[in-house]
């Protein structure tokens, strides 16, 4: 599997490019064996680029149907009602997710949506031209894309109910509450708005990830040697269903530090990120293995910071995404001695998840 991490700063916006989503993955010696059980549709990690370029140059995982037909379906017909919540009793440790029964249906909304944006050249975009400015083919994009992520965020209403974890109901409900205040905005674009619809894909992306981790079986492989970690004692409660409030309507006040973290996870581990992550820790030459025990040390420090930031925000969604993305990073860690190129799949999920608190304080900053 290739799973190169960016090349670029975690923290900057990456140049303006088509996206990388839907390409086939290229494995060493074949992919790695589908999770135990079968009969469930399976995720395939594209090409990735985890940079979040403008809004779609990043990571998608591709729904693919396995031979059997069968999936889990979470399609709305579950008979959860406007007010109920699967994950409203989820309100113990965060841990690393080994299993949600919306993965599949999220697959489905999140490849609608990129075909959609690809169709109108959306990677491509000019972000910096206001809506004073456009074109009429301009205004055409950009009505399109906003119509695209308005039907993605309400069908997505739906899994936010569905997810029995907490934690993916905040990233479903961000990415509803991110792209509600997108499409918002669009008739009156500024420059400045784009960073709103970053944060939306981080935080569609991220969910993807999870997702991804739990199909081929890397989180499920490291998930019991990772201590959960307790949230806030006043945890998180379900918001509005259609219409869930953005993470960070203004800055908190670990913004500044969080980005500075991100900026120097970035710089410590360029080396390692040009590392191919497709060679197995058993073909690792002296100096890869050396890198990947240096990186080690770096998540490992990299996470608790992470942790103690999310425990100073006070705020407790951003103290569950923090912990979500400490959580993998210890999770990738724990994977290094046998790493397989899967594992990789450990450490994409931490980053994008990084990012989305990154984003959402950028994006607080513009509004």
């Amino acid at each position: 599997m290739n799973l190169p991490p960016p090349s670029e700063p975690y923290g900057q916006r990456p140049p303006t490019g088509p996206p990388h989503w839907g390409t086939q993955p290229q494995w060493a010696s074949g992919p790695p064996p589908p999770p135990k059980g079968g009969g469930k549709a399976k995720w395939i990690l594209g090409g990735l680029s985890v940079a979040l370029a403008i809004a779609l140059a990043v990571v998608i995982t591709v729904l693919v149907v396995r031979p059997d037909g069968e999936s889990r379906s979470a399609d709305g017909g579950s008979g959860i009602t406007a007010s109920e919540f699967a994950s409203a009793n989820d309100t113990g440790p965060v841990s690393i997710i080994t299993e949600d029964p919306t993965c599949d249906a999220w697959g489905r909304v999140a490849r609608e949506y990129y075909d959609a944006t690809q169709a109108e050249g959306w990677g491509d975009r000019d972000y910096t031209t206001p809506a004073v400015s456009w074109t009429p083919q301009q205004r055409i994009m950009y009505e399109s894309v906003g119509k695209a992520m308005g039907r993605a965020a309400e069908k997505t209403i739906a899994l936010s109910k569905q997810t029995p974890h907490r934690v993916m109901r905040e990233l479903y409900q961000q990415f509803i509450a991110y792209s509600n205040s997108f499409v918002s905005r669009i008739a009156d674009y500024k420059p400045d708005d784009d960073d709103i619809a970053v944060a939306a894909d981080a935080f569609m992306i991220s969910a993807a990830n999870i997702c991804s981790a739990i199909d081929y079986g890397s989180a499920q492989a490291v998930g019991p040697q990772v201590l959960g970690v307790s949230g806030l004692a006043s945890g998180p409660q379900p918001l509005s269903a259609s219409d869930p409030a953005v993470l960070l309507p203004e800055p908190n006040a670990i913004c500044s530090d969080w980005a500075s973290l991100v900026t120097k996870y970035s710089d410590d581990t360029a080396n390692w990120r040009d590392l191919d992550k497709r060679v197995p820790a058993k073909e690792w030459t002296p100096e890869e293995r050396s890198l990947y025990m240096s990186v080690a040390e770096i998540m490992s420090i990299n996470a608790d910071e992470m942790e103690r930031l999310g425990q100073r925000s006070g705020d407790a969604t951003i103290h569950d995404l923090a912990v979500i993305a400490a959580q993998y990073q210890r999770g990738f860690v724990t994977a290094i001695p046998s790493y397989i190129a899967a594992d990789n799949l450990l450490a994409e999920s931490a980053t994008q998840l990084m990012r989305t608190i990154n984003w959402a304080c950028k994006a607080a900053l513009r509004s």
